[in-house]
């Protein structure tokens, strides 16, 4: 649990010491899951470097993206990366179906919005939690939960990209 905390605040802090975006030195993302009792859904919040998931959603296009362009490429691209990378679960396995709500840019990164509709009160889901694992094998992907007043933190990497969690 030290550990989780630690990188996380190494990841919030990074770009307030003035590093340069293209310059940081390990490969992150931050999931913030919220289980929405009341409203039956999960509620995500994903934080990405610019730099890196632009390359991951890049891969297999005939031209590089920019989340800055105009139009729908760069949010279409992103929400069928985010359908394919990050996947939820109920416990006893049924497929649940991730919603792209929509990104806002944040100093080097973006803010991904996401909900996930549940079939009814959950004891917990399976979250698989693998962005841009096939493009940076150091890339750490930490997800903090919080459910049910409980807090949990994750830390998802390559070789352990799925995890069972409960409330």
């Amino acid at each position: 649990m030290r550990l989780l905390a630690t990188l996380a605040a190494l990841v919030l802090l990074l770009p307030l010491a003035g590093a340069a975006p293209a310059l940081h030195a390990y490969h992150s993302t931050i999931t913030e899951l919220r289980y929405n009792a009341a409203k039956q859904q999960l509620e995500l919040s994903v934080k990405v470097f610019t730099d890196d998931f632009e390359k991951a959603i890049s891969k297999g296009q005939p031209t590089p993206v920019n989340l800055t362009d105009a139009g729908p490429r760069p949010l279409a691209l992103a929400t069928a990366y985010l359908q394919r990378t990050l996947q939820v679960r109920t416990t006893v396995g049924a497929a649940l179906q991730l919603q792209v709500l929509g990104m806002q840019a944040e100093n080097d990164g973006y803010w991904l919005f996401c909900k996930v509709p549940l079939p009814g009160p959950q004891p917990g889901v399976q979250l698989r939690q693998a962005m841009m694992l096939e493009v940076f094998g150091d890339e750490m992907n930490i997800v903090n939960v919080e459910a049910n007043g409980k807090k949990q933190s994750a830390l998802f990497r390559a070789g352990h990209e799925q995890e069972t969690l409960t409330w």
